[in-house]
């Protein structure tokens, strides 16, 4: 069963994480993401990332990664990364629907995106990495800093805590909350009217956008890889990544 369906609604490309309910993130689906993002970009003028209503994600799939080796773990989420690059570097504007909790890896990949819209019922979004023993990935810490400022971004990743739609609308971290049945159709629109503008003109604008993020990731990426890859291998969060994961 593939992970991810791919729909086209015009010159629009839409892309659904469609694993499960609950959406985890493994190495099948990134590889279908990346697979789906190259192949958007070349006949696509705009993007819509979705997920499943109860779930957009709930982050990396942890009774599949807690199997991995150093070596298979050091593929996947260097592969996560770049799968973020990706999406960040875009030359279309993009735009996620959270239509269910966007937990952890989830909420990465809406940081991703240039725009995110949030369904307002009890939708929860956050990053808890630091509950179950790991950092925030290099890429995504600087991410959600640019998007919400360092003081609220500093008080998500420190605590861990999920907070609401409305909350992360308050934030800065979604542009807008509404019902989650009219969630695709209001992404449609918004996304159609930058998908009318001047490509070359957009694609340069978001370029200077990103391009700082982007490097930085890039420069220091290596150093911070093996220091995830340190932490996930400890015994003391191994421990607590089991206990997590039997919650999948």
């Amino acid at each position: 069963m593939t992970a991810i369906i791919t729909e086209r609604h015009g010159n629009i490309g839409l892309i659904r994480l469609a694993g499960s309910v609950t959406n985890p993130l493994g190495p099948e689906l990134i590889r279908e993401l990346e697979q789906a993002l190259e192949a958007l970009e070349a006949d696509s003028r705009g993007l819509i990332l979705c997920g499943g209503e109860k779930f957009f994600s709930i982050g990396f799939d942890l009774p599949v990664l807690l199997k991995l080796d150093r070596d298979g773990m050091r593929d996947f989420y260097s592969g996560f990364n770049q799968t973020l690059l990706k999406l960040l570097t875009l030359p279309l504007p993009t735009l996620c629907c959270i239509t269910g909790h966007a937990v952890a890896g989830g909420c990465i990949l809406g940081l991703g995106c240039d725009f995110r819209i949030a369904a307002s019922e009890k939708t929860k979004i956050g990053l808890n990495e630091i509950v179950i023993g790991v950092p925030v990935p290099l890429l995504a810490d600087r991410l959600l800093r640019h998007i919400v400022g360092n003081r609220a971004a500093t008080r998500m990743m420190y605590t861990g805590d999920f907070i609401t739609a409305a909350e992360a609308e308050t934030i800065g971290l979604v542009d807008e909350t509404l019902a989650g049945e009219e969630l695709e159709n209001r992404g449609l629109e918004k996304i159609q009217r930058f998908a009318a503008a001047s490509m070359p003109a957009f694609a340069r604008i978001k370029a200077n956008r990103v391009e700082e993020i982007a490097s930085c990731f890039k420069r220091q990426f290596p150093a911070s890889l093996e220091a995830f890859l340190d932490i996930w291998f400890s015994p003391e969060t191994r421990e607590l990544l089991f206990k997590a994961a039997e919650k999948f």
